[in-house]
């Protein structure tokens, strides 16, 4: 028997529903509105957050019922994790799927769901919700593009 964890041992289609919903770090980068220019394909990272986002939490307010409230919420599944593009390097599900381990700032690591914000990894304090923002394309980031950390060098926004 191995003292490997989970995510070391299993691949993300072998995990239980359990194992895949603890993957999930609560940065809440996926929750993020993105610009896909349709004749290059290229897509914009912004920092508005769905409406259903708790922005202090990083988590979904009616997260079962997230594809009812927003047809186009995309569910993650084993098949698509890697097919997604806009998913953050540093998503866990993106890791596990390459083969590799997770972040030390990862509550599954940590063992405390507050490192993800500490390390500044969330959109905790650098996002703004969807029903504030009249144009989306005022909001654009460039931290996907730039390949830099997430949020890591950006000032906290107010309000």
């Amino acid at each position: 028997m191995t003292d490997a964890p989970f995510w070391k041992r299993k691949t993300l289609d072998a995990m239980t529903q359990a194992e895949w919903e603890s993957l999930c770090d609560g940065c809440g980068q996926c929750c993020l509105h993105k610009i896909e220019d349709q004749e290059t394909g290229e897509i914009a990272m912004t920092d508005v957050a769905c409406r259903f986002l708790d922005l202090d939490a990083c988590r979904c307010t009616d997260y079962p019922g997230r594809q009812r409230n927003v047809p186009d919420c995309v569910k993650l599944t084993p098949e698509t994790v890697l097919q997604l593009r806009w998913l953050p390097e540093t998503c866990a599900y993106r890791l596990v799927a390459l083969g590799q381990d997770l972040a030390w700032w990862h509550p599954l690591v940590s063992g405390d769901p507050e490192t993800v914000h500490t390390a500044g990894i969330s959109v905790r304090g650098n996002a703004i919700s969807e029903d504030r923002v009249n144009d989306l394309e005022d909001h654009i980031q460039d931290w996907l593009d730039t390949g830099a950390e997430p949020f890591a060098d950006t000032p906290k926004k107010e309000g």
